[in-house]
């Protein structure tokens, strides 16, 4: 049996028939420590095969004595279903091992590439090609899987639905196989394609697929007790079809292994700076503070009313003023016209540029707003062109928004996107998209009556990296009725994500906390919205709404000119104090963490080269009567002397506090190893309430 192993990265054995057997995925074993491969050969149960059948199998196929869950699996019209390659050879290239089979009885070949990322992220991508002369069904192709060693003693999935993206949930996982299936046709609110899990030696994993469409999560409790993590598409009967010479290629499965949640959180959080989002030219600006109109006008678009709007948004320091829906065809609600992407003369009698010189002339960025993939049946296209949409022959077309979804397979419509889109963006100063996905994929057909979603998700992608390459310094943003489009095959051609729709801070504690576990915050659409907030009818205090959004892509998510002047006032220096720090907040080397310290009580912090900003966060009325001492364990050097300081506008809102308490975090100094010992004293907080914390290591002889 032959060995495959590259330093650092992983070690596999290559049998004489069959999948790659997994022997470590994340270091390399030394020859010498495989010896025979003795140790990999176990006899089983007395009704267990006469031949070794290892369980820990890089995608197992079924069939041939493997009966664990099958991660890979296709036929001929129900013949030559079982997938045995044989042959493999080994290309190894800097940090990338492929590896190549091919099974002649069944005319499959396979073609497996494990890529090694930054620090201890890998990822792993699947070709299956049809070497014969008829068709071939393929019913499954995980992109990778991820061996949890000894066993998953809990795992935690993400998602909830809309509003509650990214909530994070513990299972403990039972025998047999855990499985996660999205059928959405996008990345989702309620299953994201990602999985955090614990081993029982202590070793916490992650893993997340980068694909925006359907996906499959199967956790199986193989044969020796261990727990194999497989992910990839999920295909829609008959949907994967490969023509004589045709080629399936699955998105990155990206994987982690390390010691805490933190520890691989930080690690996929470099991963998505450093490999995944698309580079703009030049070097990479400041993250602009965002006015996004959704929510201080709706529908209801007058051009003066803007104008003021911008006028105020420029006062506050804003640099770019986003224009969202309604501002095309005769779009006064969510009812009509979607897919007429021509300006609205009764709102626009001059067209957008008026609007977007005034912009610009205050010294801000113009974004606008597009749901390129949907269409309303109310609108000038769908009247047009009924054919273009997905439909299947005999069913009904099933609303969902008053939209339904254009078919990206055809070319045709892809070009009319192309033309629609780029005409706005060629003949205006637009730096910036907002672009959305409103609603999930039903009777997703292409004209011919056959499975489209993976072809559309294909389509979509396409479509994006045509707009990015005609148009390469417009930043875009992935919408899709907030985070349900979040992955990191959207994030390799987009620049940030819209975190969630609902804004009301209470509720994006949990979100962000939760995305924070598998995207940097920099990424994160977090903006400060109108009190009570528009989705929960919560009255937030301004200094709580801007400290929850604080570590993320900022924006405001109200109308300015219905600030008072002391809003307006408070709401400046918030911002004046973000645009001063992000240069720490946002640093690609920076380190983010947050912890969950129990009685109501998060920290979120942000910390570079002994600098760390950090918040306090009471959610809920405390039980205990003090509470307990709050870490700080980013970027301060070992005994250093650390000066604390509270920052921000406003009082701040303890319920009582001691004067020494007083005294430390009014640029008071402790040592650093009590501040990781021993944690920082907080006063007690009122609950849904929130400080700011700037804590920057002394140097020698500094005082």
């Amino acid at each position: 049996m032959k060995i495959v192993s590259q330093k650092g990265h992983l070690t596999l054995a290559l049998p004489e028939f069959g999948m790659p057997l997994i022997i470590d995925q994340f270091a390399e074993v030394a020859t010498s420590a495989t010896g025979s491969l003795n140790t990999l050969s176990r006899a089983g149960r007395i009704n267990g095969m006469d031949i070794a059948v290892p369980a820990a199998v890089f995608l197992p196929s079924g069939g041939m004595g493997h009966f664990g869950w099958p991660a890979i699996q296709g036929h001929r019209q129900g013949r030559q279903f079982v997938f045995q390659p044989s042959n493999w050879t080994t290309v190894e290239s800097g940090k990338v091992v492929t590896l190549s089979a091919s099974d002649p009885g069944a005319g499959v070949g396979v073609r497996l590439t494990f890529e090694r990322l930054t620090g201890p992220v890998r990822r792993t991508r699947v070709e299956v090609s049809n070497l014969a002369e008829d068709d071939y069904t393929l019913d499954r192709c995980m992109a990778g899987s991820l061996l949890i060693k000894g066993g998953a003693e809990w795992i935690e999935a993400m998602g909830d639905g809309w509003g509650r993206e990214f909530h994070v949930h513990r299972l403990v996982p039972s025998r047999g196989v855990w499985l996660q299936e999205s059928r959405r046709g996008r990345t989702s609110h309620d299953r994201y394609p990602a999985l955090v899990a614990r081993d029982r030696h202590g070793s916490v994993y992650a893993a997340h697929l980068g694909w925006s469409g359907n996906h499959v999560f199967a956790l199986d409790q193989i044969d020796d007790g261990q727990h194999l993590l497989h992910a990839g598409e999920l295909f829609e009967p008959g949907e994967m079809i490969l023509a004589s010479g045709e080629t399936y290629v699955s998105p990155w499965f990206y994987i982690v292994s390390a010691g805490s949640v933190d520890d691989v959180s930080a690690a996929m959080r470099q991963t998505v700076r450093a490999h995944v989002l698309p580079k703009l030219n030049g070097p990479t600006k400041p993250r602009p503070v965002l006015l996004n109109t959704w929510e201080g006008n709706y529908f209801a678009h007058d051009i003066n009313r803007l104008k003021a709007q911008a006028n105020r948004a420029a006062d506050l320091g804003i640099e770019r003023f986003v224009l969202d829906d309604g501002w095309f065809g005769k779009r006064d609600d969510d009812t009509s016209s979607l897919g007429d992407w021509f300006i609205d003369t009764r709102k626009y009698p001059d067209g957008l540029e008026p609007l977007i010189s005034h912009v610009t002339g205050l010294g801000m960025e113009f974004g606008l707003w597009f749901e390129p993939e949907m269409v309303n049946p109310n609108s000038e296209l769908y009247r047009q062109h009924p054919d273009w949409v997905l439909q299947i022959e005999g069913k009904p077309l099933l609303l969902s928004r008053n939209q339904l979804v254009l078919d990206l397979t055809r070319l045709d419509v892809c070009d009319y996107l192309f033309d629609a889109v780029g005409a706005l963006l060629g003949r205006h100063a637009i730096s910036f998209v907002k672009w959305d996905m409103n609603r999930d994929l039903t009777h997703a057909g292409d004209r011919l009556g056959r499975a489209a979603t993976s072809r559309q998700t294909r389509a979509f992608y396409a479509l994006v990296d045509r707009l990015r390459a005609a148009f390469p310094d417009v930043e875009i943003e992935s919408c899709a009725s907030g985070g349900g489009r979040a992955d990191y095959g959207v994030l390799e051609r987009t620049h940030r994500i819209w975190t969630s729709d609902c804004t009301d801070p209470l509720e994006r504690v949990s979100i962000q906390a939760g995305a924070m576990r598998f995207l940097p915050p920099e990424i994160m659409g977090c903006h400060i919205s109108a009190s009570p907030n528009h989705q929960t009818r919560r009255p937030h205090s301004l200094a709580f709404r801007a400290i929850v959004a604080f570590f993320g892509h900022l924006g405001v998510e109200l109308d300015p000119t219905a600030l008072s002047p002391s809003e307006f006032d408070e709401l400046k220096q918030w911002i004046d104090l973000h645009k001063s720090l992000r240069h720490l907040l946002h640093h690609a080397d920076a380190s983010c963490f947050h912890t969950e310290m129990g009685d109501g009580r998060h920290v979120f912090g942000v910390g570079l080269g002994g600098h760390v900003i950090a918040s306090i966060i009471q959610t809920d009325q405390p039980r205990a009567e003090q509470p307990c001492p709050v870490p700080i364990p980013l970027a301060i050097a070992r005994d250093a002397e650390v000066e604390v300081r509270m920052i921000g506008p406003g009082s701040p809102p303890f319920v009582r506090a001691a004067p020494a308490q007083l005294e430390l975090l009014s640029g008071g100094i402790v040592s650093s190893g009590l501040l990781a010992s021993h944690g920082l004293p907080i006063p007690q907080l009122y609950p849904q309430s929130a400080i700011l914390l700037e804590l920057k290591q002394r140097e020698a002889g500094n005082g």
